[in-house]
């Protein structure tokens, strides 16, 4: 997918029918559409074209349980035009292709995790509202944040990498910790694959997912979780993932994160980035990228191939 071309006048469209709604009005879905099924989708594309010759795939996997349905609430409303509209002025990647996900919690939940297609206009802002809020999770302390890892892993193709040996991005985003592994039980239920071993633990999810995309996570602090263990979820993100776990400071700032942590990650150097947004949303960027390292990215040469586990 991603056939198409992004456009301002669109999005101020779009946007503007939004003004005065309510997040139920906007998410009508009351159960997960198949379309976005992981177990009834075979692969999620990202490819080239006349309008995006030089694409770049971008997924952004949002907790959707709880209070957070807010995060896709605020994509729907600023942050999908803020990303690419932005992408495509600072142009950090060329070429934006978009994925959004719901994440749940795979051991109670009925959605425990959604994908739309990869798009590059106003269409995945469309997508995004038919995402179904299930403000669900369990009582366990985390949400299943490493399925979008193997998803990613197993079931997209992406011409970045594949034609230009350059990795996609993605950015899990919540306020809780994550479970240590996946089973093989779970990975049936969500993706309708078969594990060839009883779990896969989260650091090979990291290897395996990490051949092909640069795994960040955007600890939410305003959430309820996080208000309450933060110090725990703080540290277990940043034992897994090092300098990539983020503090988002303000959800409403999550597509200039994103796309400043994209930035940073492609050679800019990180107080001039956190500069070149207004006062406000310069102080949530600089809290967010002050931890990233130069040289954190490693491109590829392609042609990396899927490895089934």
């Amino acid at each position: 997918m991603g056939h198409a071309r992004w456009s301002a006048d669109d999005w101020t469209v779009y946007a503007r029918a939004t003004v005065g709604k309510a997040t139920d009005d906007i998410f009508a879905a009351r159960t997960m559409k198949d379309d976005f099924d992981p177990s009834k989708i075979k692969v999620r594309e990202s490819r080239d074209s006349i309008e995006n010759p030089n694409s770049n795939a971008i997924i952004i996997a949002c907790d959707v349980t709880g209070s957070m349905g807010s995060l896709a609430d605020n994509l729907v409303r600023h942050g999908i035009g803020t990303a690419f509209e932005e992408i495509l002025k600072r142009q950090p990647v060329t070429d934006p292709h978009l994925m959004v996900m719901g994440v749940g919690d795979v051991t109670c939940d009925s959605a425990p995790l959604q994908a739309t297609q990869f798009e590059a206009d106003i269409r995945i802002a469309a997508q995004l509202e038919e995402i179904y809020i299930e403000h669900g999770g369990g009582g366990n302390s985390w949400e299943s944040y490493n399925l979008p890892w193997y998803f990613a892993a197993q079931k997209t193709s992406i011409d970045c990498l594949e034609k230009r040996g350059k990795k996609g991005y993605l950015f899990t985003v919540g306020d809780e910790q994550i479970p240590e592994a996946l089973t093989r039980a779970q990975v049936k239920k969500a993706l309708n694959l078969d594990l060839q071993m009883e779990l896969i633990e989260n650091r090979d999810l990291l290897t395996m997912v990490g051949r092909y995309y640069e795994v960040f996570h955007l600890m939410v602090e305003e959430g309820s979780h996080y208000q309450s263990c933060g110090d725990r979820v703080k540290r277990g993100w940043q034992e897994l993932l090092g300098q990539r776990a983020i503090p988002l400071a303000d959800h409403t700032k999550l597509a200039e994160v994103i796309v400043s942590t994209i930035e940073v990650c492609e050679g800019r150097d990180k107080r001039a980035v956190a500069d070149s947004w207004d006062k406000a949303t310069a102080l949530v960027v600089a809290r967010a990228v002050g931890n990233l390292g130069a040289n954190l990215v490693r491109h590829n040469n392609g042609g990396a191939g899927v490895v089934r586990f």
